[in-house]
């Protein structure tokens, strides 16, 4: 749900944050206020929240200590995040489509079936997380997904004709000489960069910082959050980010390089992702990242007709796929554009930064 600086905050944040400035930033606020959202306020005890769960471990333990400007970096990011969430999820109160208690004890009954309570336990002591956290998690990832199924997915409408066109123009696509497997992915690198590509201008800059947000990010898709937005939203890989992670099809003998990838993909159904996979440097074998993927779809070795119904089926979710995530995109843009939003946590910091 989604960066620290070495030096001063970065005018990348600077400018992000300024982009949610209104004017009349002198009018009081209470200290404990960092935003607000059309006139909802956003705590600053949850900004700190989140902010910790952000830095992790790590922070707590003192293996890294950031600097002031570095924190105050890296709340700033936490910050943004909050408040799109907040803006998503008024949108959805408006509809009515908050998601119940009863829909949210449905999917944590669901998701505790395969353990026992003392496992289910143990993975909520593992994911540095708790019960009541974990539902709070469920509701708002339910709620937006109730609201694009609402808003997006059901004006959606693939025809035979938009099926036929596409497989006429790209029939070489579905001859494959060899197993071939449709992927996804979200990735996260602690390599600074100026453009990360995703819709939330969310960049780690070092290995500490890209461990805790992939470790983040796997536990909303845990919670049921789709795996889509959070790449368009979190991903750093510009060229996949902005289609929801998708890589499209990678023949087995490329994945074959990569053996723990190979191995990971190879276990999944359709729909089901990996673990947390690291990303080595082939040339100096070192961890310069991490990434999840998920698999689309499998297709053996050979000419696919259009009659095949998997054909049909593949290039159907495919373009169901391309529209769902371009209208998501764009619906998120134009919360955004349409909420009333007051940053003072960034107020505070361009005062204190721009002598």
């Amino acid at each position: 749900m989604r960066s620290l600086r070495g030096t001063s905050v970065s005018a990348s944040v600077l400018l992000l944050s300024a982009m949610v400035l209104i004017t009349g930033c002198n009018r009081g606020h209470s200290a404990d206020v960092v935003a607000t959202v059309n006139g909802h306020p956003i705590m600053r005890a949850d900004m700190e929240k989140a902010y910790q769960e952000q830095l992790g471990e790590a922070q707590q333990q003192q293996q890294q200590t950031p600097s002031p400007d570095q924190a105050d970096s890296l709340r700033l990011n936490v910050l943004q995040s909050l408040i799109n969430e907040e803006i998503v999820e008024q949108r959805a109160a408006k509809m009515n489509l908050t998601a119940t208690n009863d829909e949210v004890d449905a999917k944590l009954k669901e998701m505790k079936a395969p353990y026992t309570d003392d496992q289910f336990e143990e993975r909520l002591k593992a994911n540095h997380t708790t019960l009541d956290d974990l539902k709070h998690n469920l509701r708002r990832t339910l709620t937006i997904n109730k609201l694009l199924n609402k808003e997006i997915n059901s004006k959606i409408t693939v025809t035979d004709a938009d099926v036929a066109s596409y497989y006429n123009q790209h029939k070489a696509e579905f001859n494959f000489i060899e197993t071939e497997y449709h992927l996804a992915q979200i990735q996260v690198t602690g390599i600074p960069s100026a453009q990360p590509g995703n819709l939330q201008n969310s960049k780690a800059t070092n290995d500490a910082e890209a461990k805790k947000k992939i470790q983040v990010l796997k536990n909303q898709l845990d919670s049921g959050a789709d795996f889509g937005v959070l790449a368009m939203n979190y991903s750093e890989q510009p060229e996949t980010a902005p289609n929801g992670g998708d890589i499209g099809f990678v023949p087995e003998s490329r994945l074959r390089t990569d053996p723990a990838v190979y191995a990971a993909v190879t276990k999944l159904k359709a729909g089901e992702y990996t673990d947390i996979m690291p990303i080595v440097d082939p040339q100096s074998k070192k961890t310069v990242g991490y990434a999840i993927y998920k698999l689309l779809s499998r297709e053996p070795a050979g000419q696919r007709d259009l009659s095949d119904p998997r054909v049909q089926q593949a290039i159907r979710q495919q373009l169901q796929d391309g529209r769902s995530q371009l209208l998501k995109g764009a619906y998120f843009e134009m919360l955004r554009d349409q909420a009333k939003i007051e940053n003072f946590f960034a107020e505070q910091i361009f005062k204190n930064d721009a002598h």
